[in-house]
């Protein structure tokens, strides 16, 4: 899955512009000017996505882009913390088992799948390789 979502920028009557997320609608913020808001947004994002995983809900699958909306992406570790979680959860692994097929403690499954704990992306790859998945990358114009 593509982790990438389209979103609303808004002008405010102040000046700056507001982003809304229509697939994650607890991802909000605003920034000075597009630039800006656009980086927020990429943060606003990763920080709720980070939540349905806090929540052990199911991450939203992103809708195509409409006219007029641009196109937001979690960073890399991010993205590839989410494929983990998200594989887990279609298969019905625990962390307790998947700490057991890597050999790792479940205290160390549980920071591999947490978007906002610093992990090496090596070790991510790794442990999605274990679900039998892999890490594809592909760039996008900005």
């Amino acid at each position: 899955m593509r982790y990438a979502y389209p979103c609303a920028l808004t002008p405010e009557e102040g000046g700056g512009y507001a982003v809304s997320f229509p697939d994650v609608p607890e991802a909000l913020t605003c920034g000075e000017d597009r630039d800006e808001a656009l980086a927020m947004a990429e943060d606003a994002l990763a920080v709720a996505l980070g939540a349905y995983v806090r929540c052990r809900e199911d991450i939203p699958v992103p809708e195509p882009v409409l006219p007029g909306q641009e196109t937001v992406a979690v960073p890399l570790i991010v993205a590839a913390k989410l494929a983990l979680y998200t594989a887990m959860r279609e298969q019905g692994m625990t962390k307790v088992g998947l700490a057991r097929v890597m050999g790792l403690s479940e205290g160390a499954v549980r920071k591999l799948v947490n978007p906002n704990h610093r992990s090496h992306i090596r070790q991510v790859e790794k442990a999605l390789r274990k679900v039998g998945r892999r890490l594809v990358v592909e760039d996008g114009v900005v």
